[in-house]
């Protein structure tokens, strides 16, 4: 029945006119803020951007809503992110290809850069957006999907295409510096899921998640257990809890380091599977990874500022 209205509303839509003067901006819908902000900072006064998932919102769970169709159907340009991350809307997307401007941005990087999924055979890891170096393909397809939506505007997006990349570039070196200071023996990161993986392998850490690259797998009682006995083991005294996941799993793992004896604290709230508050600099990719590079850096040893790489963040820890 849900299939069947999504369908009926997808039809109406797409029967409904759109406008599509060159002076007028593109309309585009992005699924995740990242997409979204890659499009703002690429698309410029060119685009007119639908993010369809706020602060705090799951994207592996995260269902389209009947306004959710009527924006995408009427957009000259829908942007996804595949690799399997809006695993609930993966069909409606197929769907909607066939009729309307779809692409998903993610599945232009070479797939020999990709960690494989833990779950899934033939899937990848999606959250390539924590490496600085991965996102700049991320960037570079979103630069033509909207070449592509908008030839005559290709100058302006290969400008600010650039413009950004050198951004993300400097967030780059910013990451390296600063997670290097970290004390070799305190480069493990103890997360809710599997998101920062590719952070892990560019900055040379350990990545130990509760749940697995999906916040819908299982975090088993065994897992708990095991993380407990890593940071007993090792001495671990921060894990970090993550804006779009619940903290019930950390928690629990808390509370059983401190059954055998041993003292963790939360050494701060990372931005995961989506970025901080509209207008804030933390609602920006460049600002949601400051922050967490800087939150990290800072819990684990290093001396990071604490308004981060441009003394944007909103506050100090």
């Amino acid at each position: 029945m849900i299939r069947r209205n999504f369908l009926a509303a997808l039809a109406l839509a797409v029967a409904l006119p759109i406008s599509a003067h060159a002076e007028t901006p593109l309309k585009v819908v992005a699924t995740t803020g990242m997409i979204a902000d890659a499009v703002r900072q690429v698309g410029g006064d060119q685009v007119e951007v639908k993010g369809l998932m706020g602060p705090g919102v799951d994207p592996h769970a995260y269902r389209q809503t009947r306004s959710d169709i009527v924006a995408m159907t009427r957009a000259d340009l829908t942007l996804w992110h595949g690799l399997y991350l809006e695993a609930q809307m993966e069909d409606f997307f197929h769907d909607l290809s066939r009729k309307r401007n779809v692409v998903a941005v993610a599945e232009g990087i070479d797939t020999s850069k990709l960690r494989a999924h833990d779950d899934y055979a033939d899937k990848y890891d999606p959250h390539v957006w924590m490496s600085p170096a991965l996102w700049r393909d991320v960037v570079v397809q979103v630069q033509i999907a909207l070449t592509d939506t908008r030839p005559e505007a290709a100058e302006i997006f290969a400008s600010n295409a650039q413009a950004h990349l050198a951004e993300i570039a400097q967030l780059e070196a910013y990451g390296k510096q600063m997670l290097a200071a970290v004390p070799k023996d305190n480069r493990i990161l103890v997360t809710a899921h599997d998101a920062f993986g590719y952070f892990g392998a560019e900055y040379g850490y350990e990545v130990l998640g509760i749940q697995g690259i999906s916040t819908q797998s299982e975090a088993g009682l065994n897992r708990i257990g095991e993380l407990v006995d890593t940071l007993v083991d090792q001495q671990l005294t921060a894990v970090f809890v993550e804006s779009s996941v619940s903290d019930r799993s950390m928690r629990a793992l808390i509370e059983g380091a401190a059954a055998k004896g041993h003292q963790v604290d939360v050494g701060g709230e990372l931005y995961s599977d989506a970025m901080g508050e509209p207008g804030t600099y933390e609602g920006t990719y460049i600002g949601m990874l400051d922050h967490n590079i800087t939150v990290i850096a800072s819990a684990l040893g290093a001396d990071a500022p604490a308004l981060g790489m441009n003394g944007k963040l909103s506050a100090g820890f």
